[in-house]
């Protein structure tokens, strides 16, 4: 049997053990299956043809039971979030949810300080509603100004998000605007951003829909240049990044990805669990074929090495797609790809690698060498930070001001 195939077969398992014992129940057999095993391919022994038929005709393409799905992402099943600036150690176990779990011991350090506009908002439209904050920068804008968009991992929100990567700094140095849209509890128990559901993965539709709803209210709003307006993420938020430059690459110009997943990974929770695994299912639709993301817009990815909740693969194929075709191999075998080992000393060493074919659709892939499921180089006055490596903020930054749209 197939890794795919068993991981299915435990999550058919699963459905079972919700109907007859209970959430708790399926959750511990979803945990087993997301375990090493001394069996072929890591997973369980082989079922017989009768079960396999069964499992074929069972409806676990459809997304799990919403009882499995808040059990997953909250109560005993995960570690609760830690206050600004905790550190936890490394996973021993892998998580079942995309919860941030920072994985280094923050460095001492003064946080940069924002003293712009940092104001609460509400948007609402067909899809839904949610809460954002903006943040202004404190010097007046003399022409339009860029735009970034920041998603929130699991657990946290614009606060915490805004003071862990130190955005707002950035804004106030660089001058631009940052929104941060906000998940509810009533939307995920967690606050993740609902990137593996096929309503919330389309464009006009779901979280997609409300997330470029905000957008466009502050750039209608607020003296935006369009052709600057961005967005970035971690983990679920960056996940859900990926989608939105995917769905709606005439609102974005570029996207930056911490430690996220592909647009199309995941089509309910036991496809989203097997690709934070490390599956190599991308994209895999309930007939098991889809083609791979073709780049529209820049994107910039970071992700750890050691990441012990979003496998590392992940980052390798949100930039793949920019390495495929005819004219992307011709420039990344003579110049176009430039690899640099370097350490951000006394910190992190990292390899960034840089795509630029052509077609002007650069790619650039930050390899973060040690590091778990943090965002690399924030400040210790938010949470699920890392210190100690480059400053994805920065280089985020630096990234999209040389991507506006043509």
């Amino acid at each position: 049997m197939k890794m795919n195939d068993a991981f299915l077969a435990s999550m058919h398992d699963a459905m079972r053990a919700l109907r007859s014992a209970g959430p708790a129940e399926a959750t511990a057999i979803i945990q087993r299956a997301l375990m090493p095993s001394s069996q072929p391919g890591g997973m369980r022994a082989e079922r017989d043809d009768l079960e396999r038929d069964e499992l074929e005709r069972d409806d676990l393409s459809a997304p799990m039971p919403a009882q499995v799905v808040q059990h997953l992402l909250t109560d005993d099943t995960v570690k609760r979030p830690k206050p600004a600036g905790a550190v936890a150690k490394p996973a021993v176990e892998p998580t079942v949810a995309p919860i941030l779990e920072p994985t280094v011991e923050p460095t001492a350090g003064e946080p940069l300080t924002a003293s712009g506009r940092f104001t609460s908002h509400s948007f609402a439209n067909q899809a839904g509603q949610r809460e954002y904050k903006l943040y202004m920068p404190a010097k007046p804008a003399s022409a339009p100004m860029p735009l970034v968009v920041m998603l929130h991992g699991c657990t946290q929100d614009a606060d915490d998000f805004a003071a862990g990567t130190r955005m707002n700094a950035l804004a106030d140095e660089l001058g631009f605007a940052v929104a941060y849209p906000i998940q509810g509890a009533n939307a995920n128990p967690s606050k993740c951003w609902n990137w593996f559901r096929p309503g919330d993965q389309q464009a006009d539709r779901g979280e997609p829909a409300i997330l470029a709803g905000i957008t466009r209210e502050v750039l209608a709003t607020q003296p935006i240049d369009p052709r600057r307006i961005y967005i970035a993420g971690l983990s679920a938020g960056g996940a859900m990044a990926a989608i939105m430059i995917d769905r709606y690459p005439d609102l974005y110009a570029a996207a930056g990805i911490h430690s996220g997943l592909p647009a199309g990974a995941a089509h309910d929770l036991p496809s989203a669990l097997g690709a934070m695994k490390g599956g190599t299912g991308l994209g895999i639709s309930k007939r098991g074929t889809t083609a791979p993301v073709r780049p529209q817009r820049p994107m910039i990815v970071f992700h750890g090495d050691a990441d012990p909740t979003v496998h590392p693969s992940n980052g390798g194929r949100l930039i793949e797609p920019y390495e495929q075709g005819p004219e992307q191999r011709q420039t990344t075998r003579d110049t176009g790809r430039n690899t640099a080992r370097n350490t951000t000393r006394p910190g992190r060493a990292y390899t960034r690698h840089q795509i630029t074919p052509p077609s002007g659709i650069a790619a650039e892939y930050w390899i973060l060498h040690g590091a778990g499921h943090a965002w690399s180089g924030g400040s210790r006055a938010g949470s699920y930070t890392d210190p100690k490596g480059p400053d994805a903020s920065r280089e985020m930054v630096r990234f999209f001001l040389a991507h506006p749209k043509s």
